[in-house]
């Protein structure tokens, strides 16, 4: 994190773009878009193989995530290759998956987590 003082509630402008954040994240398969894109660079079908769904869902999913700006393109001849930009929203999703490793009890206290935010990507 920052190292900022710490405000008692946050401005109405933060609180936006927060809950627009967490707004894109509130669907499952966008999780596992942007985990899997977090990883490394992917086009539509390969997203759509790794995360169980089909191409036409995971292609209007990266739509909103480009538009939210959690998500560049990258066009190869044909081909249209995405990569997620954000590190915050990376961070924000690892805690948010390892949060829920001890909600189901595949982890509990101090256990490693397998979600980490690792290494920059962007921002």
């Amino acid at each position: 994190m920052h190292d900022e003082p710490v405000r008692p509630v946050p401005d109405d402008e933060h609180a936006q773009i927060a809950a627009d954040r967490f707004r894109m994240l509130s669907d499952p398969t966008r999780v596992k878009i942007l985990w899997a894109l977090f990883q490394g660079e992917s086009n539509v079908n390969t997203l759509a193989e790794n995360v169980g769904a089909t191409p036409a869902s995971v292609s209007q999913h990266l739509a909103k995530l480009r538009l939210a700006g959690l998500v560049r393109t990258r066009r190869e001849g044909t081909f249209v290759y995405y990569s997620a930009t954000d590190t915050h929203v990376h961070r924000l999703l690892a805690e948010s998956l390892s949060h829920a490793e001890h909600v189901t009890g595949v982890a509990a206290g101090a256990d490693a987590h397998s979600y980490r935010a690792a290494g920059p990507v962007g921002r």
